[in-house]
């Protein structure tokens, strides 16, 4: 599939529906993109967030691809920066956290990882 067209400026909540839509398709890298795009067009006191969340996007890419090192380095480094992000928009970061720390995990144990059943719920109601 075609990768997400880049520079999108989204509101937040579209930013958060439209990635989890592509999470739930199994598209982790196109929602990774999505993510980004929220970083670099965003306030920058969002920015450890957005890139946070594409780290666990592409960390899930990677662990789908069988790159289980890659793929659990980048899901416990997106954890550690979430876990120090206190606006969320109505995202469960710490269910995100613990999702990513679970997965490193298992992916570091040789789990085989479809991204699709694997994708994470990032909650977003009271956007």
């Amino acid at each position: 599939m075609a990768r997400q067209p880049e520079g999108v400026v989204r509101p937040p909540g579209e930013t958060v529906a439209e990635a989890q839509r592509l999470l739930d398709a199994g598209m982790p890298f196109h929602a990774h993109e999505v993510f980004e795009d929220a970083w670099k067009s965003g306030p920058p006191e969002d920015a450890v967030l957005w890139r946070a969340l594409a780290q666990l996007a592409v960390g899930l890419t990677h662990a789908a691809r069988g790159n289980a090192v890659g793929g659990a380095r980048l899901l416990r480094r997106g954890a550690a920066s979430l876990a120090e992000v206190e606006r969320a928009y109505g995202m469960d970061l710490p269910g995100l956290v613990r999702w990513a720390g679970e997965l490193a995990h298992r992916v570091e144990d040789g789990a085989a990882v479809d991204a699709a059943r694997e994708a994470p719920e990032l909650g977003g109601g009271g956007l």
